[in-house]
């Protein structure tokens, strides 16, 4: 690649991400995302006013509507609204592949104005049936949005925004949970639900009114041949999602995520009343916590994540969800507070501060562990397929869903209190938690990985704007402490090889990190020249695959806080795969505990305060015909100055 296409393109990824540096609510007011964000809230608004207008019925007028239970019909009730997703995902993801997205989205807010009239009949007649029918096209119609709502991200955002856009996606998702579920409790207790109804159907007009400014969105295979045959085609989108192993494995989490809710979503109103002894008005209470912490995680995921794709954020999220979900089960009374408590009164009693901080928080953590995943598949999807590998993942949420339904069903017939279950939820996500990372190590190296930067370091980072986007390159960087790489890997937007010295390779704790990001082992040719060998061969073959290779060129980490002379390594590695080279340089781990400042490294435990302000500096890109290691060096040593 010739050298001045290279400064090029970091021209416009510089401009890129500096327009991306700002506020994420810019995108509020953008026509790529606005009209979206607006049809999409609204439509999630109505699925919740619908749907909690008839659990609050269920729960509070059961015998009137079936001779089942109150828990049963809200279990049944979530059932059927996620078994569409179940059935005709497969056909939903062939579509928005193939049809014009804008167009579908508005052809299904058309359809969502029907459905509503539908349940405005069924409260009018009094008919179960018509109710739980028109839940059912409510299920159907969210099953065709959900491709188009995943895949359309993609066409209009950056991939620096797609968290920001996720995040957002994520929030309003669960705070149309919050307003609907409020909204369909007070319609219910002022009109019944005719009024609810009335009001959704007035909520689909708008949602229809605010799809007509979506811009046009293109489908990516226009001459896909439809299949009609649900079977075959779902197995047909769930081997697309298995073709990317991070992206099935990505999937499995967000499914993951599904069952745990749905655990606990449907539960809320049995455990508002019978072990908490609330009215309508609790349950309200406890779905408006939940949603305003998953809104909460959402909207800090773009900040804690520094506006990247931070997957060290799935395993902070499930440890929060399993701790505070077992604390919610020691938090529940052994008996109820009162007998139809109204919110101020159950606000009042000892306990209910604990139990809705423990909701809050979990709700915190689900957007911790959700967001990321969910921008994880639409970078790392093929876009040909991108929609189909969302219905693939719909299909597996629509079974995590209903098996989590008939759990629990299963769970209270055996005479399993509610607490109860969401102690076993709490020891499930634990299970599966730690089976996830046993068999993808890499969501819990970059846990390591944040953990430190977020924890002993104060990161600022400046001119990465030079890393590009795709595509081969070689990192150079001064070696000033044992967890440089940890640093430059925590800053970075794309994952990187590591060559390293095998000394430092084979570290305690340190070495599971650099194993699972495919750290390359180096040795000097004195002291392993087999091994040298194997890591020039190893570099050579990452580079032409495309990765990011990032080395050490002193060999060594400093002991006196200055750079020692680059070798020739370098340039060994650019004749053979003539690639670009970015220079970097670290700037204030020299003193710290992982340094060697003042003799042996990490022996001083306390030589590092938390927080400890450190700074990442990347230069553009230098030719390989100009990558001699005395310019690279003189590069570093210019960003390095004189902070150390």
């Amino acid at each position: 690649m010739p050298a001045p296409e290279i400064v090029t393109a970091s021209k416009v990824h510089a401009a890129a991400r500096a327009m991306s540096g700002r506020s994420q609510f810019r995108l509020l007011r953008e026509r790529r995302f606005g009209p979206f964000f607006a049809t999409q809230f609204l439509g999630a608004l109505n699925d919740n006013v619908l749907k909690n207008a008839l659990v609050i019925a269920f729960t509070y007028q059961a015998g009137a509507w079936s001779t089942r239970s109150a828990g049963e019909l809200a279990n049944i009730a979530q059932a059927l609204f996620i078994l569409p997703f179940f059935l005709f995902s497969a056909q939903a993801g062939q579509l928005a592949d193939k049809f014009e997205r804008a167009r579908i989205i508005r052809l299904v807010k058309l359809a969502e104005i029907a459905i509503m009239a539908l349940a405005l009949a069924g409260f009018v007649m009094q008919s179960l049936w018509l109710l739980l029918a028109a839940l059912f096209l409510m299920g159907t119609h969210s099953t065709v949005f959900g491709p188009v709502k995943y895949a359309i991200l993609p066409q209009h955002l950056r991939d620096d925004e797609l968290v920001g856009g996720n995040a957002w996606v994520e929030s309003a998702t669960f705070l149309a949970i919050l307003i609907g579920t409020i909204l369909g409790g007070i319609l219910v207790g002022i009109g019944g639900g005719r009024t609810a109804a009335y009001v959704c159907v007035g909520v689909a007009v708008a949602g229809y009114i605010a799809s007509r400014g979506i811009p046009r969105s293109p489908a990516p295979e226009p001459g896909l041949r439809l299949d009609w045959n649900p079977l075959r085609e779902s197995w047909r989108n769930l081997s697309f999602t298995a073709q990317n192993r991070t992206v099935f494995h990505a999937v499995l989490g967000i499914s993951w995520f599904w069952f745990y809710g749905a655990m606990f979503l449907a539960q809320f109103p049995a455990y508002a009343r019978d072990t908490l002894g609330g009215a309508e008005q609790v349950i309200t209470v406890l779905l408006a916590v939940f949603s305003i912490g998953i809104g909460l995680g959402s909207l800090l995921c773009e900040r804690l994540s520094g506006r990247k794709i931070e997957i060290g954020l799935v395993p902070f999220g499930s440890i929060g969800m399993s701790v505070l979900a077992l604390d919610l089960f020691f938090a529940s009374p052994a008996a109820p507070m009162g007998a139809g408590l109204s919110a101020a009164q159950f606000l009042r009693e000892p306990g209910s501060l604990r139990i809705l901080l423990d909701l809050v928080l979990i709700g915190t953590f689900g957007g911790f562990f959700i967001v990321p995943l969910y921008a994880l598949i639409q970078t790392r999807s093929e876009r040909a397929h991108q929609s189909r590998v969302i219905a693939g993942n719909n299909i597996l949420n629509a079974a995590f869903v209903v098996v989590a339904a008939g759990l629990a069903i299963g769970l209270l017939h055996a005479g399993v209190s509610v607490a109860q279950i969401f102690l076993v939820t709490a020891l499930l996500n634990a299970a599966v938690a730690v089976y996830i990372y046993t068999l993808v190590p890499e969501f819990l190296m970059r846990f390591v990985v944040w953990l430190l930067i977020h924890s002993v370091y104060r990161l600022r980072k400046s001119g990465l704007e030079h890393i590009p986007d795709e595509g081969a390159a070689v990192i150079v960087c001064n070696h000033v402490s044992f967890v440089d790489a940890l640093v430059i890997a925590a800053a970075c937007p794309r994952p990187i090889r590591f060559v390293m010295d095998h000394a430092i390779f084979r570290i305690p704790i340190l070495n599971f990190v650099f194993r699972t990001g495919r750290t390359i082992p180096i040795a000097s040719a004195r002291a392993d020249p087999v091994l040298l060998e194997r890591a020039y061969d190893q570099i050579a073959r990452g580079l032409e695959c495309g990765d990011l290779v990032c080395i050490f060129p002193e060999g060594r980490i400093t002991d006196s806080g200055e750079m020692y002379p680059f070798r020739h390594g370098i340039g060994r590695i650019v004749e053979r795969t003539p690639v670009p080279v970015i220079p970097m340089a670290l700037r204030g781990l020299w003193g710290s505990f992982f340094s060697r400042e003042g003799g042996k490294a990490m022996s001083r435990p306390f030589r590092t305060l938390p927080f400890r302000p450190i700074a990442l500096a990347a230069a553009p890109a230098v030719a390989p015909q100009d990558a001699t290691p005395d310019r690279l060096q003189a590069i570093v040593q210019r960003l390095r100055g004189d902070w150390r």
